[in-house]
């Protein structure tokens, strides 16, 4: 069993996975935001892989990552500060990499499971990488690695396509709460409806709710109808703001599980 997979059988609902950006505010700081986000009670951390066309990615995500880049963050240097994370950093939460199939395809994909996996990571979350290409090609390297991988739905996936990730993915499926970047306020009133149509398909998967998701109200409201959600560009934001990695981190967590 995964690091995932026991998560959600030690908690079926309010799992929070909080994303951030490896390299962001600084070269070095990924680590540090690691901990403090273990520390201040994130069960899950999505880590994201800079790169230079988001397209998933909203404006607040997009620019932590060109800083990112900036500082000199790459797939290398990812692996070289997660080395130590089950080991001296002490983190014992499920580490998920996101990022965009391009850069690991350059890096070379069987090389970068290996390398994810040596490194303690738990799972992947690739969303340009195809339904067709992950069955013929890439879901055995991944498997062999022992690596879950999550695909993304939103509210236009249909019920047949729902079913076949369901029978793919492994770890949770990444409910996407509307078509569009992160970042973008939503109403949750109609966003609750395709949350309940998905609980009423009964899914093999736990369902994290993602896009949106940024205060204490809005997270229970995700909760309501999914196993619990993902807070990305919320988060980054406030590490813009105060770049103090613990306080910063500390004020924020309390704001969203208070």
């Amino acid at each position: 069993m995964s690091r995932i997979q026991e998560l959600f059988r030690r908690k079926e609902n309010t799992v929070l996975n909080i994303y951030c950006t490896a390299g962001y505010p600084q070269l070095d700081s990924t680590m540090a935001v690691m901990k403090s986000l273990q520390q201040n009670g994130a069960d899950m951390i999505e880590l994201g892989m800079p790169y230079s066309d988001p397209l998933a990615d909203g404006p607040v995500i997009q620019e932590s990552g060109a800083v990112a880049l900036q500082n000199g963050m790459t797939i290398r240097t990812l692996f070289e500060q997660l080395k130590p994370m089950r080991s001296d950093a002490g983190i014992m939460v499920p580490v998920i990499l996101m990022g965009y199939l391009n850069p690991v395809l350059q890096y070379g994909f069987e090389r970068f499971c290996a390398d994810a996996s040596a490194c303690g990571v738990d799972g992947l979350i690739l969303p340009d990488l195809p339904v067709r290409e992950f069955e013929t090609e890439y879901a055995p390297i991944i498997r062999r690695y022992g690596l879950d991988f999550i695909f993304l739905i939103t509210p236009e996936t249909s019920a047949e396509r729902i079913r076949k990730i369901d029978t793919l993915s492994t770890g949770f499926i990444y409910a996407v709460s509307s078509s569009s970047t992160t970042g973008k306020d939503k109403d949750f009133s109609a966003v609750e409806s395709y949350l309940h149509r998905l609980q009423q398909m009964q899914l093999e998967n736990p369902v994290l709710v993602g896009f949106g998701i940024k205060d204490r109200d809005t997270f229970q409201s995700a909760c309501k109808y999914a196993s619990g959600a993902i807070i990305g560009s919320a988060y980054i934001h406030a590490l813009n703001e105060s770049r103090e990695i613990e306080k910063t981190t500390k004020k924020f967590m309390e704001m969203v599980l208070s």
